[in-house]
């Protein structure tokens, strides 16, 4: 390492690093198992979009689900289409649209500001925790963010100064599609959003001829042709869809606490400053620089001031939600990359050492809490998992400490050596998210119940046994079996799809426990997996069943209560069946 050589003058050095992440980010798709809620549940949708054929009305286990479009559920299926079943390929389009984000901040810092300042973008953007972690989530959070970067680079490269007239119809063009296939990933907010903060711009800045640059003949025409064909169809095969969809889960969502999702003001603070990490230092100097934005009093249009009210917009309006979930700031972080680039590219030396030694604090905040980790758990059960994961913290925290020290020797030294304190703070911070990342697979692997998928699969003796969730309903299991669940008693989010299809479960559990000695009396196998309160009241009133799985959060069952029977059982989840779900028994594999 020279020290007058800037890595960002190195074109090995740069391509060094881009390969480095890519190999890290692809392999970490498929690193771990995939998590309940959202992983297990897209998962599911997608595969059973697959199993039955029907592109169109959306399923969660066999059941009318109409929470959110398609597109991630499409996509999914797309890779399974392609790549069979499997947690990489149920990652793959979050993975996919996480990175289309950092190439479009680097591309367009590039292009408004300068090549240096594009670096920047891509560093930050690609390093910080929460935008590299959900990277690696299958959750609609980052398929919405990544549609949505596609509308604020497009919007930004459409506006900026001394842009052709043929360049600013395309990038507008691109634009609309970024907020068409946001609205298809979840929702009206994928255009009222990028809508609102257009108005608080114009407000603010005065500049009401941006509105006669948005193309927006051409746009909506795009905007409709793009997300208008889905909407129709399923409205015409479920009648009941609109009203769920636009009233219920919008409206009623965002003025209510009816998922019980709800929050204090400052709910999304601590989950901003955690996902920012490692540039908790120059985040609030890249804000304020916003604020400070001068370029376009001449000439009109001012990027810095659009990002910033696009980060703040879209932060206010997750905030004041009745629904409030991690994620759902996620969108803001693009924005944020792009201000703290430009805030680095002038940042004094003494500022890059202050973000390297509060980069290092973590490190030791986080060696602090893993000497308590390893004896956090109150379960029996949970301490081994405690204890396992205790190496993992323990190795990010040290990289995070080393990382920041180094970061702030270097930023002392020259211009290049700042430029380097950046380069070792993405990298450290980066490769540090990961290893907490695949450190927590073991809880993991817990949460979801994939140890019990070899007992489960051995007692499902055909594809159409019958799997009851008596009081839960596994998110992930049913993916990891191909096979759906009969609930009982507890419909969950599934609530809706069963008042339309109510033969699809057993309400009582009193009626489940009937069917249930039945099949116990007349050797027919059924397997239930049974929330643990529930289970202790079937052990008092003696329901024949044995105990084939058992943790924490679940036991699990077979009405055979002898080995015989399911001993040289072939899985169901291996047999390449697709069914229509038309009776509760009847499950649905593939």
């Amino acid at each position: 390492m020279k020290q007058h050589r800037s890595p960002y003058d190195s074109p090995a050095t740069l391509w060094s690093i881009a390969l480095v992440f890519l190999l890290i980010w692809f392999y970490m798709l498929g690193a771990r198992t995939l998590v309940p809620t959202d992983e297990g549940r897209y998962a599911e949708m997608a595969r059973e979009m697959v199993a039955t054929g029907d592109w169109i009305t959306l399923r969660l286990n066999g059941i009318k689900y109409f929470e959110k479009p398609p597109l991630q559920n499409w996509m999914n299926a797309i890779s399974f289409e392609l790549f069979g079943l499997g947690d990489w390929q149920a990652r793959l389009w979050t993975g996919l649209t996480g990175l289309l984000g950092v190439a479009l901040v680097g591309i367009t810092g590039n292009k408004m500001f300068s090549r240096r300042v594009g670096i920047s973008a891509a560093l930050v953007l690609g390093s910080s925790f929460y935008w590299a972690g959900m990277g690696h989530v299958n959750s609609l959070d980052m398929g919405l963010s990544g549609m949505f970067t596609i509308a604020l680079c497009g919007l930004l490269l459409a506006q900026r100064n001394g842009v052709s007239a043929v360049e600013q119809r395309n990038y507008m063009l691109l634009c609309w599609i970024g907020m068409a296939l946001a609205t298809l990933s979840k929702g009206l907010i994928g255009f009222v959003l990028p809508g609102g903060v257009l108005v608080i711009y114009s407000l603010l800045t005065m500049d009401w001829r941006l509105w006669t640059r948005l193309h927006m003949g051409k746009g909506l025409l795009v905007f409709f042709a793009i997300t208008a064909p889905w909407f129709i169809l399923i409205a015409m095969k479920n009648p009941e869809h609109p009203q769920f969809f636009f009233i219920h889960e919008h409206f009623d969502r965002f003025t209510s606490n009816v998922h019980k999702r709800g929050g204090a003001w400052y709910y999304f603070f601590p989950f901003l400053i955690l996902g920012i990490v490692p540039w908790i230092g120059p985040l609030i100097q890249g804000l304020w620089a916003g604020t400070r934005d001068r370029s376009g009093l001449e000439k009109g249009f001012q990027a810095k001031k659009m990002l910033l009210i696009w980060a703040i917009f879209f932060f206010f309006f997750f905030s004041i939600s009745g629904s409030k979930l991690p994620g759902y700031i996620l969108p803001i972080f693009p924005a944020i990359a792009l201000l703290i680039a430009c805030y680095l590219e002038h940042a004094s030396s003494r500022s890059m050492m202050i973000a390297s030694l509060s980069f290092a604090a973590i490190g030791v905040a986080g060696l602090a809490f893993v000497s308590k980790a390893s004896g956090m758990g109150k379960l029996a059960y949970e301490i081994p998992l405690y204890q396992a994961y205790a190496p993992w913290l323990a190795a990010a925290a040290v990289l995070t400490l080393v990382g920041g020290i180094l970061a702030c020797f270097m930023a002392r030294r020259s211009s290049a050596g700042k430029d380097w304190a950046v380069v070792i703070l993405a990298v450290s911070g980066y490769v540090a998210g990961q290893i907490a990342f695949l450190g927590h697979d073991p809880w993991g692997k817990y949460i979801a119940g994939t140890e019990h998928i070899p007992a489960i699969r051995a007692a499902l003796v055909k594809a159409d046994t019958p799997l009851y969730a008596v009081g839960r309903y596994e998110q992930a299991l049913p993916f990891y079996l191909r096979h759906t669940l009969i609930l009982v008693e507890f419909p969950d989010e599934m609530e809706f799809g069963l008042k339309q299809q109510p033969e699809l479960w057993i309400p009582k559990l009193e009626d489940f426990v009937a069917q249930w000695r039945a099949d116990s009396a007349s050797g027919k196998a059924a397997v239930a997996i049974v929330r643990t309160d529930i289970y202790e009241k079937f052990v008092e009133d003696k329901v024949p069943m044995r105990v084939i799985g058992q943790d924490p959060r679940r036991v699990i069952v077979s009405s055979i209560l002898t080995t015989s029977a399911t001993d040289t059982a072939a899985p169901a989840g291996d047999q390449a069946t697709s069914q229509s779900i038309q009776q509760p028994t009847t499950q649905l594999a593939k």
